[in-house]
């Protein structure tokens, strides 16, 4: 069958599948070389949604004629670049010596860099200059013009960059290969309004776009008929979508409408801001029967004074005040958060401040980082950096109160029977399998493979810190 026989869409759709179907003719001649069928490996670095992005790139490379593997001594690498911290790109450019070793060994391999990371011109400029070897560079913005780029890369003998500042256009609706056959991310929106003074993220991920509530229903119910029992609903700031399509929603109706699916057992969603967090959406949440019982609620500072100089647009009482509602409401929801220590500016009673939230909030676990400078942004060029000793003494104060309030907060779960969707087959020990609670607290338990992509009710007999050692309930 040909490739545009079995996908139907729009214009830019068929466009891009008439590539992939190019795409495949070079891929089948590389066969041909080879003696064999050509590997891919795509690394992906970041988050959720750069996960999503590489599995739109594995779907197309699979269609074309690839076979995936987990081994970078493959036909084609690609890096799917994060770039919200400056060891990201260091992890990158590091690599690239390496795979550019195994290049000279293998005459076929191609490179590819996409993602975040590549949005930086800087960071062009440098792979130009001195990493002649990648073949293919692409950016967030024409992911799905991926089909197109590889056609362009077997063409052309030399380095392709396709760099794109924004753009307003939407496609989503090409080849996906997901992790997980019974879990999937779904991007609702993409790009940031918000221009926090430390994030590069809207400069490199545009400007706030919806989807449009149709083709997001349209997707779920796709997913959910292919056995898909749990989504998460992926944007930079959830709480702000639907206020640009024509006829805006919110995010709350968007998640009454999700629910109503047939088939769908649990909706995750991330990213929340806290100044867009509405009493509408904790009400849905309250009364929901499918959104899991986890909330990620970034706080980055406790010092409203820095929360100021971050641009984060709420104070440390008006964050209390939210996690507090939240929490009354419903009692039985897990909030993480994100916490950056060594902000410009920050002194000692900043760190105070945002342990005193800490402590106030209770979180059932926090992601800690230290302040990384990313140039291009408004925080960058703060004259008050603070010197790295300092930093690293208030970043292992937060650290320290983070595990243990996290530890205490995750062990009241213990003697209950909760449900849980297994995941996996237990990494350290085959006779385990992994599941994940509502609240996302992972619980290893006797089992087998057959359960996998199941609910299972899961008796939470031992806590470990921040998992539990649980038994399946008959």
């Amino acid at each position: 069958m040909r490739i545009t026989e079995k996908y139907e869409g729009s214009k830019e759709t068929i466009r891009q599948i008439t590539y992939m179907e190019k795409a495949g003719v070079y891929v089948e001649e590389l066969s041909r070389k080879l003696g064999r069928k050509p590997s891919c490996c795509v690394t992906t670095f970041g988050c959720q949604m750069n996960a999503r992005d590489s599995e739109k790139l594995v779907g197309i490379l699979q269609e074309v004629g690839y076979e995936l593997t987990e081994d970078e001594n493959a036909d084609f690498v690609i890096y799917n670049t994060c770039t919200v911290r400056d060891n990201a790109n260091q992890r990158v450019y590091g690599r690239l010596g390496h795979l550019n070793s195994l290049k000279k060994k293998n005459p076929y391999m191609k490179i590819a860099l996409c993602g975040c990371m590549m949005q930086e011109p800087s960071v062009i400029e440098k792979i130009c200059q001195s990493y002649r070897f990648v073949d293919l560079i692409f950016g967030t913005h024409n992911i799905y013009k991926f089909a197109e780029l590889l056609v362009k890369m077997f063409e052309d003998d030399k380095m392709v960059v396709d760099i794109w500042e924004d753009t307003d256009q939407i496609v989503e609706d090409l080849p996906v290969e997901r992790k997980y056959p019974f879990k999937s991310g779904i991007n609702i929106m993409f790009g940031c309004n918000n221009f926090c003074s430390y994030c590069i993220v809207p400069y490199v991920r545009g400007r706030e776009r919806s989807r449009s509530l149709e083709d997001i229903l349209h997707e779920i119910e796709s997913l959910v008929s292919d056995g898909v029992v749990e989504v998460m609903l992926l944007g930079q700031n959830v709480n702000s979508y639907g206020k640009n399509l024509e006829h805006p929603i919110t995010f709350a109706q968007l998640l009454r409408e999700v629910e109503k699916i047939e088939g769908l057992k649990r909706i995750r969603f991330m990213t929340s801001h806290p100044k867009d967090l509405s009493d509408e959406l904790i009400q849905v949440m309250k009364e929901s029967k499918k959104i899991c019982r986890h909330l990620h609620l970034p706080l980055q500072s406790g010092s409203t004074r820095i929360l100021n100089a971050m641009n984060r647009r709420y104070t440390k009482e008006q964050y209390l005040a939210l996690a507090a509602k939240i929490r009354k409401e419903i009692p039985d929801i897990a909030i993480t958060t994100d916490i950056i220590v060594g902000f410009p500016g920050e002194e000692a009673q900043d760190v105070d401040e945002t342990i005193d939230v800490i402590q106030k909030v209770q979180y059932d676990n926090a992601f800690t980082f230290i302040y990384s400078k990313r140039t291009g942004t408004p925080a960058a060029a703060m004259e008050n950096q603070v010197p790295e000793a300092v930093v690293k003494e208030g970043f292992d104060r937060v650290l320290k109160v983070v595990q243990d309030t996290a530890r205490e907060r995750v062990s009241r779960l213990e003697g209950q029977v909760l449900d849980a969707l297994v995941e996996e087959v237990n990494e350290q020990d085959d006779s385990l399998m992994t599941g994940r609670l509502s609240n996302n607290t992972i619980v290893h338990f006797k089992g087998d493979e057959s359960l996998i992509g199941q609910i299972v009710p899961v008796h939470l007999k031992e806590c470990h810190g921040f998992y539990y050692l649980g038994e399946i309930q008959e």
